[in-house]
């Protein structure tokens, strides 16, 4: 066996260690030390997390498609993530984030806590553009297809969301923990549950379009619109509790999406 069809045989193995050894191992040498002195993390500390973190599915993406289908890999790569060109219907769907998140804000507001009130942080929605472009290069565009080959769409998006959310949990730790404390294990149950819901929107409208770009917007207006909305600045409390609220919320078009479409997710 060559080494080339060694790996494009466990391609999906190597796709996610390398992924959770780059991010998680770059996070813990740009700020375990702080964490450990039970120092709260700066913004230019997450900055230098998202560096890793942002970086390794992309990367990782990019080798990985080189080295199980060469160039040839690369160009339809780059085809899926230029197609913009889908039916309309197909861009509705990036408002679902957005809508949900400003619902769940004012509600929570009026009826928990007024500081969960909209923040509306405009450069959130460049923040989460980043996420969405970086990450998806490799959730979608490299590792999920190969996951999907099983023919059950559904059950490989539930797995992948569950990885991904996983994928957080290390450097969220790092960034959090210090400041959240004991609300910190609901607040990132709350975030691994909307992960996995988002995961499960973003395979939907990718199984119809094929298209990476709206991929990538659809992971965008998730994070871009969380961070507009909802602010920094609320109580280790409040962040449990938001988070908690949106991710079982965004459950109710998932679950929709998987009782109308099946298991397939297509039409």
């Amino acid at each position: 066996m060559t080494t080339r069809t060694s790996i494009q045989r466990h391609s999906i193995s190597i796709y996610f260690i390398l992924v959770f050894f780059i991010s998680w191992g770059g996070v813990i040498l740009a700020v375990g030390s702080k964490f450990l002195q039970g120092n709260s993390l700066e913004l230019t500390d997450i900055g230098i997390m998202a560096i890793p973190m942002l970086g390794a599915p992309f990367v990782v993406g990019i080798l990985m498609t080189y080295l199980v289908n060469n160039k040839e890999g690369l160009k339809e790569l780059t085809v899926r993530l230029r197609k913009w060109r889908a039916n309309s219907y197909w861009y509705g769907p990036i408002l679902i984030f957005p809508s949900l998140l400003l619902g769940v804000s004012v509600i929570s507001s009026i009826l928990i806590d007024p500081e969960l009130a909209p923040a509306f942080f405009v450069v959130g929605l460049f923040l989460g553009l980043l996420a969405g472009l970086f990450e998806e290069i490799g959730w979608t565009g490299f590792v999920f297809p190969r996951m999907s080959q099983n023919g059950n769409t559904l059950y490989s998006s539930i797995i992948l969301g569950v990885i991904h959310g996983i994928w957080h949990i290390c450097a969220d730790f790092l960034a959090n923990f210090n400041t959240l404390e004991e609300f910190w294990a609901p607040y990132m149950f709350g975030f691994i549950l909307h992960v996995v819901a988002l995961r499960i929107l973003i395979v939907w409208v990718y199984t119809n379009t094929n298209s990476l770009f709206l991929a990538v917007l659809m992971h965008a207006s998730s994070s871009g619109f969380y961070s507009f909305f909802i602010s920094t600045e609320i109580t280790p409390e409040s962040q449990a509790i938001i988070y908690l609220v949106y991710g079982f919320v965004l459950w109710i078009p998932a679950i929709i999406v998987s009782y109308k479409y099946g298991k397939n997710l297509k039409k």
